[in-house]
């Protein structure tokens, strides 16, 4: 059936005005979302703005701060200074950061040289106001690490920073290889130094929190840690790297050989006993080789190798290196009875007095061993707790 004309201009009539409703209605939804994300973009112009101001702010302010440290530090510096009578001299005034436990009760003993005895153990602690346990994150990671620390106990170190004019450190030291013979005191490691800083470097065994157990120290128990850092091969191992003859000379402070005496084992498994607790080892029979160990070098003085003579080290002694003199008070033991015309010399590890002798052969025989006093009822951190981890 044919639709007529007027009936499809109606129809089309009344169409027209639904479009136009439809399109004037998309318009203003068009024109309004437009005007909103327009505002929207304004206002997030304003916070952008807003928080460049705050960043600028904040760095300008920890500028200031930084420069506010600078001139206090420089103050600081200043007062020291003049406190020390080192006039417009600057000094840099330093905390330690830690404290090491070392299984090396006394100087006489203490390695010359890190690593040259792999048993020698310690545990590293930091003082968590300086250095939190996540300062060391990642550092686990690494098999040796450098070790800064002070010679705290060297003899002449209060007066040295007390009255450093008068301190008279020496140009020159005695050096052990050389047999006394002298040399500059900055061309080897002596702790007797214009500034008495140790480098050491050690294996690191075990981090557990603020602690870090190690081995392979030259380390005296107490030894006020400064800084460490980590042993990185590439940069610290020098390929080309040379030394003096001198220094070349490996067995120049060998012994010939090493016995233990019959009854030495069973002094040694008694000590053991009062000492277990606190050791940094697992049994007596491992503190048996680290006795080896040390002894397997001449750990004599240059003033005890050319003038026999039996010498106490206390517990306020400094690590023993490459010094001039005897600056410390000497305690005589009596000589061994057995053996009435030789020195007897004392070694204390761990707390515990081992008793040797050395003939001119260089032939040591460890005679005994007693709990020292001194270290009887010293307390330290554990090893127990750790042993497995270190294993």
């Amino acid at each position: 059936m044919a639709i007529s004309p007027r009936v499809k201009e109606a129809h089309v009539t009344s169409i027209t005005p639904v479009f136009a409703t439809v399109a004037i209605s998309a318009t203003t939804l068009l024109l309004s979302s437009l005007f909103h994300r327009r505002k929207r973009c304004k206002q997030l112009e304003v916070r952008v703005r807003e928080l460049e101001a705050s960043l600028e702010a904040s760095v300008e302010k920890g500028a200031a701060e930084r420069r506010g440290r600078v001139r206090a530090q420089q103050a600081l510096r200043k007062v020291v200074s003049q406190q020390s009578g080192e006039g417009s001299k600057e000094v840099y005034p330093m905390v330690p950061i830690g404290t090491v436990h070392s299984c090396f009760s006394t100087r006489n003993g203490t390695p010359r040289q890190p690593l040259v005895v792999p048993l020698a153990r310690a545990c590293l602690v930091l003082d968590p106001a300086r250095a939190s346990a996540e300062a060391l994150e990642g550092f686990s990671d690494y098999s040796h690490c450098w070790i800064l620390y002070v010679f705290h106990l060297n003899t002449d170190l209060e007066k040295m920073w007390k009255d450093p004019a008068r301190s008279k450190i020496k140009a020159k030291v005695r050096v052990p290889r050389l047999k006394g013979g002298k040399m500059g005191v900055l061309a080897t490691r002596s702790p007797h130094r214009p500034c008495p800083i140790g480098l050491s470097v050690a294996k690191i065994e075990v981090v557990d929190g603020e602690a870090i157990w190690l081995s392979g120290v030259d380390l005296v128990d107490g030894t006020p840690i400064l800084d460490i850092k980590p042993y990185l091969p590439y940069s610290d191992s020098v390929k080309g790297a040379t030394v003096p003859t001198w220094v070349q000379e490996d067995a120049t402070l060998a012994v010939g050989s090493i016995t233990f005496s019959s009854n030495f084992a069973s002094s040694l498994s008694s000590c053991w006993v009062d000492v277990e607790k606190q050791s940094l080892y697992d049994s007596s029979k491992q503190l048996e080789s680290l006795i080896k160990e040390v002894l397997t070098w001449d750990i004599r003085s240059v003033s005890q190798r050319t003038r026999p003579h039996p010498v106490a080290t206390k517990s306020s002694d400094a690590v023993c290196e490459e010094i001039e003199e005897v600056n410390f008070k000497e305690e005589i033991y009596p000589q061994s009875t057995d053996h009435p015309n030789e020195v007897v010399y004392h070694l204390i590890l761990e707390g515990i007095d081992v008793s040797y002798r050395i003939d001119e052969n260089l032939n040591v025989v460890v005679e005994k061993a007693n709990v020292h006093p001194d270290f009887a009822n010293k307390k330290r951190h554990s090893y127990l707790a750790h042993r497995d981890s270190v294993r």
